[in-house]
């Protein structure tokens, strides 16, 4: 009977070791199994946005790679809206968005690869409730607020400028601007007195002729 009870006890403890060995390993491949996911998303996903965002970005629970990150934002009409490719910095994956987006419904799609790997793929849906402003219209224009053109002056029109007011010199009189009489210039000086010399020798030599006719 006691041989029966130590042969139980032994097996019992055999069943016991295995499961107890393999647990630390259990544990430890349940972290390496887990998924990467979408952990947060902005614009939200069913988010109402009163404006048009700028950019779409997706933060994920492991490190991204540029290479494979790929996003797409689709527009109402199915167009492609997107600015740019998308940036990767760690764990956050963002899209530039074309500015001026028009009210409707946007599709963000998204397949990315993390560090270690695991794929992640899906979409979701926002809304954009009003359209980028535009720049403002200008007011018609109204031509009596336009002031009138002022007159060009006509040359031919102009009075003729004083030259006692302008400054300038005359060119023409012999009198300058304080009254006084201009003095000739030296050749004329010169030349009169040249003459008045002949005159004088002219007069002389007459009279000496007369003095020895008479005589």
């Amino acid at each position: 009977m006691h041989a029966v009870n130590r042969c139980a006890a032994r097996v019992a403890a055999r069943c016991l070791v295995v499961p107890l060995a393999a647990l630390p390993l259990l544990f430890a491949a349940r972290p390496a199994s887990a998924h990467t996911e979408l952990v947060t998303r902005s614009p939200a996903e069913a988010a109402s946005e009163s404006r048009p965002p700028l950019s779409v970005e997706l933060t994920f629970s492991d490190e991204m790679t540029s290479r494979y990150a790929k996003v797409a934002l689709t527009s109402p009409d199915g167009e492609q809206v997107a600015a740019g490719a998308p940036r990767v910095e760690g764990r956050t994956v963002t899209l530039p968005v074309k500015p001026g987006l028009p009210a409707g419904s946007y599709t963000v799609g998204y397949r990315v690869v993390s560090a270690d790997g695991h794929p992640v793929a899906g979409s979701y849906r926002f809304t954009v409730e009003k359209a980028a402003a535009g720049p403002a219209t200008p007011a018609p224009h109204d031509p009596s607020s336009t002031p009138a053109p002022s007159p060009t002056p006509d040359p031919s029109r102009q009075p003729a400028e004083n030259p006692s007011r302008t400054g300038a010199t005359p060119t023409s009189g012999t009198a300058t601007s304080t009254g006084v009489p201009a003095l000739p210039a030296l050749p004329v000086v010169i030349g009169g007195l040249l003459l008045l010399t002949a005159a004088g020798v002219f007069l002389a030599v007459i009279r000496q002729r007369r003095v020895r006719h008479g005589s």
